[in-house]
């Protein structure tokens, strides 16, 4: 994983965009020495959105099979209690 500054990403993205397209390389950015955020190929996001989607899959199945979640709470006061 290539680790760049905020500034030298701002400056040099495209190139930062080619590198994570066609190198299968990942870029990790930093602001004033802290990691804030990685570029990835399309590919990887979908993986890692794939593999989120399994684990709340797996949550819901688990609270599902608990029987102390079987009373259904109705959708109007789910809205009202969190205000929407």
């Amino acid at each position: 994983m290539v680790r760049v500054e905020a500034t030298r990403a701002r400056e040099g993205f495209s190139d930062l965009l080619n590198q994570v397209r066609y190198g299968a390389d990942r870029v990790l950015i930093a602001r004033r020495g802290k990691d804030v955020a990685v570029l990835v190929s399309v590919e990887e996001a979908r993986l890692l959105e794939m593999f989120e989607n399994h684990i709340d899959i797996a949550a819901a199945c688990k609270a599902l099979a608990n029987p102390k979640n079987k009373a259904r709470i109705p959708w109007e006061k789910v809205k009202k209690d969190l205000g929407l």
